[in-house]
């Protein structure tokens, strides 16, 4: 699997921009079939840092009406990336 096509979106929310200056961590979306070796492969890779642990987290499609039609959503990975102390990856998070 290409690194590029691993890590899709960074997620800003503010949970996750606590956590990024709480505890320097960053969340991103990543390919659903990528393991944890493989997105802190490619995190190290593209952003040039030292990743300290990551966790996954399997995220399930929710269910979407529009009038009569239903469906449901994309089910998708979410990341959690630790970095170690001294460590900061730029963002264009809009702050």
């Amino acid at each position: 699997m290409d690194i590029r096509n691993i890590i899709k979106r960074p997620i800003v929310t503010e949970k996750s921009t606590l956590m990024k200056e709480k505890n320097n961590k960053y969340t991103f979306a990543v390919d659903k079939n990528a393991n944890k070796f493989q997105i802190k492969h490619a995190v190290e890779t593209l952003f040039n840092v030292k990743v300290k642990s990551v966790h996954t987290s399997n995220c399930v499609g929710k269910r979407l009406r529009v009038g009569k039609y239903a469906g449901y959503r994309s089910d998708w990975k979410k990341a959690i990336v630790k970095l170690g102390k001294g460590q900061e990856i730029q963002l264009a998070d809009g702050a």
